[in-house]
């Protein structure tokens, strides 16, 4: 029910309990004597009596029962009263609960534009997910470049990853494939609020086997949308399945060889960080250090990934190999897995992918698999929309 509707009743409640408890303290018996008859006086004295606390001898029975009655009466009224107060202490208490909602709403993004600002770190393939799907979407925002080092742009969140996206300054998005999934179920269901939909992604934190705390999030790749806002998203017959398996694919496979891939040779890791120092926030030390340093330990982390993630001794195959599986997935008869316009998954592989444009990985992968055609496609879809 409604906070609107509740208010209401409320209000109603109020009226009719003031009502029954003027019309009880309005009757002739209780009008007809004051307090000091009803309630018991206490005198100094205690060997004495207070009038009107007498035996039987003292009082006649009548006047007693009559007492009692205009106490009872008086009682009642009271109650209603009192119950009236509550009433109206409720119904202020909604009333301002559906101005908060009310203002909510409108901070929220539930019609009209949105402010969206999105921390990140630009070589980040999680946080170029999120700006592949922004940009197609001609969704305008401002970025936060994230210090990797001190990241003292988000020290006011408890969640300490990127990408962090922020709607109108107040609403915060975890996740990269959360923020995706939300935006996209917003910009299809306008009636609901971007908070409103962020409840169907909840949080569940747990331990791995070192010990370390774990934020993962529920129904992450679900657009939550269902009847005919569904049947135009999904129009073919297992699309919605299809797009959610390889979004999937894109987070727990595709972004793992990245790493092994950029920071293969020690040349192939000097080579990437110079590229990340210079597309990053660092300071003159910090980005010294990392460039030179960070590369060495990259270069020997890359190894250590390799084996994690059983890949072959030379990552490139598993590369290709990764890469030309998508391009199957999307057959010849697509431009894009979408059809005509790139969905989830198009834009999720599209962001992980790029983040390797400039180095010899991606040019290694763009001579030696059949992705080129598709990457390019994305490009241009992304790049027109960006422009609009």
């Amino acid at each position: 029910m409604g906070v609107y509707v509740k208010s209401k009743m409320a209000a109603a409640c109020v009226r009719r309990l003031g009502k029954v408890g003027k019309f009880v303290l309005d009757t002739p018996a209780c009008r007809a004597v004051n307090c000091h008859a009803v309630v018991p006086r206490i005198t100094l004295n205690g060997s004495r009596r207070a009038y009107g606390t007498g035996t039987e001898g003292f009082r006649s029975r009548p006047l007693k029962n009559f007492t009692t009655q205009l106490r009872s009466a008086r009682v009642m009224g009271c109650a209603f009263l009192l119950g009236g107060g509550l009433g109206l202490y409720h119904t202020l208490k909604l009333t301002f609960q559906r101005h908060l909602a009310e203002e909510e709403s409108k901070s929220s993004g539930s019609s009209g534009e949105v402010k969206l600002t999105l921390y990140q770190y630009k070589t980040c393939p999680f946080c170029s997910k999120v700006r592949a799907f922004l940009d197609f979407h001609s969704l305008p925002y401002e970025i936060v470049e994230v210090n990797p080092v001190m990241r003292k742009e988000i020290k006011w969140s408890s969640y300490r990853k990127v990408p962090i996206l922020m709607v109108n300054e107040s609403v915060q998005l975890n996740d990269s494939s959360v923020i995706i999934s939300t935006l996209k179920t917003f910009l299809i269901s306008r009636e609901r609020t971007i908070p409103q939909i962020l409840e169907c992604y909840p949080e569940m934190r747990s331990k791995n086997d070192s010990g370390k705390d774990v934020v993962e999030f529920n129904n992450k790749y679900w657009v939550m949308v269902t009847g005919t806002d569904e049947e135009k998203l999904y129009p073919e017959k297992g699309s919605r399945k299809e797009e959610m398996k390889w979004r999937k694919w894109a987070d727990d496979w595709l972004v793992h060889l990245i790493s092994p891939n950029v920071y293969r040779t020690p040349t192939e890791a000097l080579a990437s960080f110079d590229y990340i120092v210079r597309e990053g926030k660092f300071g003159t030390f910090e980005g010294f250090f990392a460039k030179y340093v960070g590369a060495g330990a990259m270069w020997l982390i890359s190894k250590r990934l390799k084996n994690r993630h059983n890949l072959q001794n030379d990552v490139r195959q598993d590369l290709y190999k990764a890469v030309n599986d998508w391009v199957a997935a999307v057959g010849k008869h697509r431009k894009f897995m979408g059809g005509e316009e790139p969905n989830l998954a198009d834009l999720a592989v599209f962001g992980v992918l790029r983040v390797m444009d400039g180095l010899q990985a991606f040019d290694d992968m763009m001579e030696n698999t059949k992705i080129k055609p598709w990457y390019r496609r994305m490009e241009k879809a992304t790049h027109h929309k960006e422009q609009q």
